[in-house]
């Protein structure tokens, strides 16, 4: 007989962040608190547009043992994709309201698998500064879809929360992150990786709690 295949499928994580935030930093601290929990992960980053037009995007895949969620990886590795696909993303996290706007537009965030963790403040986009009138969009209709179109949303004002205790938004939407119990990792496993950075350890570590 045949031995079996692994088929589960990978965890799937996008992050859409602008300049500044951090967002290479909290790709990198996901990927760390993943491997010290003995997981396969590969992450990749697509570069955003300036001026406000387009987020940088982060996208990580990891999977533990056997199609698992904890403990070391086997021998058979599993094979990941490099970018996400619509309707497949497990975790959707957008350090701005609109941000949250456009993974949902395009297809990322889902009832079936999504949860969707989003800072709920805005930073107005080119196109909202530059109409001739109020061009702003609004935002309540984008909290609405989230309810409609999230398995689960997390949504609050992260970037006060983030200056609140001298951090930046990348902590907080950390602990979102954590606090979501999407993924399989000990609070202690995003803490050891927070503070291995060795940059802005307290203020980070109080922002992510």
């Amino acid at each position: 007989m045949a031995a079996a295949t692994n088929q589960a499928k990978p965890i799937g994580l996008l992050i859409a962040a602008m300049g500044g935030e951090g967002g290479g930093v909290l790709r990198q601290w996901l990927v760390d608190a993943a491997m010290a929990e003995g997981f396969a992960v590969q992450s990749t980053s697509i570069p955003g547009v300036a001026q406000r037009t387009g987020a940088t995007t982060y996208y990580i895949e990891m999977q533990g043992p056997d199609g698992g969620d904890e403990g070391e990886v086997g021998a058979r590795r599993p094979i990941m994709s490099l970018y996400p696909l619509a309707g497949s993303v497990d975790i959707m996290v957008a350090s701005e309201l609109i941000e949250a706007g456009r993974a949902m537009q395009n297809g990322f965030v889902t009832p079936n698998c999504t949860t969707l963790i989003a800072s709920t403040h805005r930073v107005y986009t080119m196109a909202e500064r530059t109409a001739m009138g109020d061009g702003r969009f609004d935002g309540a209709k984008v909290v609405a879809a989230a309810g409609n179109l999230a398995q689960q949303a997390v949504l609050f004002d992260m970037e006060a929360m983030a200056q609140e205790h001298n951090s930046v938004i990348n902590s907080v939407l950390l602990g979102a992150i954590a606090g979501s119990k999407r993924l399989p990792i000990p609070v202690a496993g995003f803490e050891a990786a927070i503070r291995a950075t060795g940059r802005a350890v307290e203020a980070n570590l109080a922002a992510f709690r």
